[in-house]
This record gives structure tokens, C-alpha cells and sequence, in this order.
């Protein structure tokens, strides 16, 4: 789906759009080492963009906003929204510069070397933002992007609707800054999809020092998401891996929900696909233990195969609620 007007958007999401290029080596160079390349794989990423392929390919209704470049990564990225039935109202096209690459060398014994190239992901500017197209979704998908891009992000937040539900998935990069770089994304978060790790750099240092918590009483992660859930984010959901995720909200339920045991292929977009599975819940008004099940289940049948190629769609979700919940 390319351009269409008075379309009512499901989930918008915003956030890099890379093309993933994943070289298989004999082992990862140093300095002044050579290493042969043994196989190449490209595959369409960025957080955001994975989470929106996911809907997509649930049946919701989606568009994106990110920023791609005149350039073969550009066509190919852009291709890939197409083929899942993105809408590309909200894409944006650089005049010039290259749009985002992360490339990837991973060798036998599966140890990795990430080098990003940010390119046109790091120069959105609110002006490029259509906010008329913006009042028309239910779920805004926040995810990291760079430079000026950021603050772009910011600055949108003062603009949104407030029909406009935000979700948000800071992931590691933003974690990093610290909750007051973030402070006006948190203030109007809705939905905080949090992986343990990104929680405790995100939040413990802040919440230690506000509530004046010493350094050798332990905080949980329980903790962690009931400081955040009373601090106004109506939903928090952290993802613990293997433990499963863990669910509190506004409305006092709380669930602990375990993963469904698959052997992994490749784990690269199993946050990504769990925020699909989660948010594919939210906007069907599922309740948080179900929204969570759904979540895990779509995150395991990512991880059985590379990137987003195992992503379910909608008539396997529908075959999987008919077993596992008579729907």
C-alpha cells in the first residue's frame, strides 16, 4: 500500500530505518587482520520498523515514519514496507546523503562486530512531520533515532493528540541518556515496552538518588516498574528473555507470564516482534496477561527464524488463539 488518503492508522510508528547487511566470517579481524567472507544476508531493520512489519502482517493498519535516502538501501527498504502493506504516507525522502546500513560480522562460534552507519535517520525535522496524518492512528511507536532526529521526537510530543496513544521502546541507545534527556518522552508514555537490561540503565541510578535509596538495598525490577507505573505511564511490560515478561497498569493488574520454549535461530528482532504481539493485543482490547501471551508467542516464532522471515500473520495468531484459548 503506497499513498491513500483519510486512512485511520491502527499503529504509526517512528523510529531508523537500517538495512541489516549480515556477513558470515571465518573469524572477526583486528588490527592489520585480514578474515574471508563466507556468506552474506540482507534483511530490512531498525526497532520500529520490525515491530511495524509485524501488525502489518497481522492485518492492522499502519504507516511509518522515517527518512530514507536516493540510493539502493533506500529502494530496498522502501520495497519492504510495500510488500507488508505499509502505508507511506508518513515516509520521508531525502534529497541527498545515504539512508542507514548496520552491518554485521559474525563468525563461527557466533561472536559479532556492529558497525552503523546512521545516514538520513539522523536528520528528520519536524517540519517533515504530516500532523494531520498523525490525528488519524490510535498507537504512535516510539523507538531510538540520532542527532536531530531525536529532538525532533521531542519536539513532536508538545503536538500530539491526546487520542493518540504512545508507546515506547527506548532500547539501549536512549537508555544510555538517562531519564532526564528523556524526560518529555516518559511524561507522555502510555505504553513503556522495556527489556530488564534497558530498565536498570534507564531507571535505577534515577530512582535511587530521587527516593534516596542506598546503594546496597536492592531494587527489583518489580520495583523499578511500580515507581514507573505510579509515576503516570499507564502501562509498563518488561522483557526478561528467557524469564518471560512481566506486565503492571494503571488498573492494578500485575502478571508474570512465561515465554514459550523454542530453540532460538537468531533473537535479533524478538523485542521488536514481542512489541507486535503486545500492541497487535492493545489495540483489540485485550486484557494485560493476554496481550503479554500474545506477545511471547509471536517474539518465539520470530526467534525460530532470520529477522522478521518468521513473523506470523494473522491467520496463524487466529489458529493459535483457537488452541490456546477456544477464541
Amino acid at each position: 500500500m503506497e499513498i491513500a488518503d483519510d486512512i485511520q492508522y491502527d499503529v504509526i510508528g517512528f523510529g531508523a530505518l537500517n538495512l541489516d547487511k549480515l556477513y558470515t566470517v571465518d573469524s572477526i579481524a583486528c588490527h592489520d587482520e585480514e578474515s574471508a567472507i563466507l556468506k552474506e544476508e540482507y534483511s530490512p531493520g531498525g526497532s520500529a520498523a520490525n515491530t511495524i512489519i509485524g501488525l502489518a502482517k497481522l492485518n492492522l493498519t499502519t504507516s511509518y515514519i522515517g527518512k530514507i535516502a536516493n540510493d539502493k538501501e533506500g529502494e530496498i527498504l522502501e520495497y519492504n514496507l510495500v510488500k507488508h502493506n505499509v502505508y507511506l504516507n508518513n515516509l520521508i525522502y531525502a534529497d541527498e546523503g545515504v539512508s542507514g546500513q548496520a552491518l554485521g560480522f559474525v563468525d563461527e562460534n557466533g561472536e559479532r562486530a556492529l558497525y552503523i552507519q546512521t545516514g538520513v535517520n539522523e536528520d528528520i525535522d519536524l517540519g517533515e512531520i504530516n500532523l494531520i496524518e498523525l490525528s488519524r492512528g490510535k498507537i504512535l511507536h516510539y523507538t531510538s533515532l540520532f542527532a536531530k532526529s531525536f529532538k525532533t521526537q521531542k519536539e513532536l510530543i508538545k503536538l500530539l493528540p491526546d487520542s493518540l496513544k504512545l508507546s515506547f521502546d527506548p532500547g539501549l541507545i536512549y537508555a544510555k541518556l538517562g531519564v532526564d534527556a528523556l524526560k518529555v518522552i516518559l511524561d507522555r508514555t502510555d505504553i513503556l515496552l522495556i527489556n530488564e537490561n534497558e530498565l536498570f540503565v534507564l531507571f535505577e541510578e534515577y530512582y535511587r538518588k530521587r527516593d534516596n535509596i542506598a546503594e546496597d538495598e536492592d531494587l527489583s525490577f518489580r520495583d523499578l516498574a511500580l515507581k514507573i507505573r505510579d509515576d503516570g505511564i499507564e502501562t509498563v511490560v518488561v522483557k526478561r528473555s528467557s524469564k518471560g515478561a512481566y506486565g503492571i497498569n494503571s488498573d492494578d493488574d500485575e502478571v508474570k507470564v512465561p515465554i514459550f520454549e523454542v530453540e532460538p535461530v537468531d533473537t535479533t528482532a524478538a523485542g521488536d516482534s514481542f512489541n507486535a504481539g503486545f500492541l497487535y493485543s492493545y489495540v483489540n482490547g485485550f486484557g494485560l496477561e493476554k496481550s503479554i501471551t500474545i506477545g511471547n508467542w509471536v517474539a518465539s516464532r520470530s526467534v525460530s527464524g532470520i529477522g522478521t522471515s518468521n513473523f506470523p500473520d494473522k491467520k496463524e495468531l487466529d489458529m493459535f488463539l483457537q488452541e490456546y484459548y477456544g477464541d
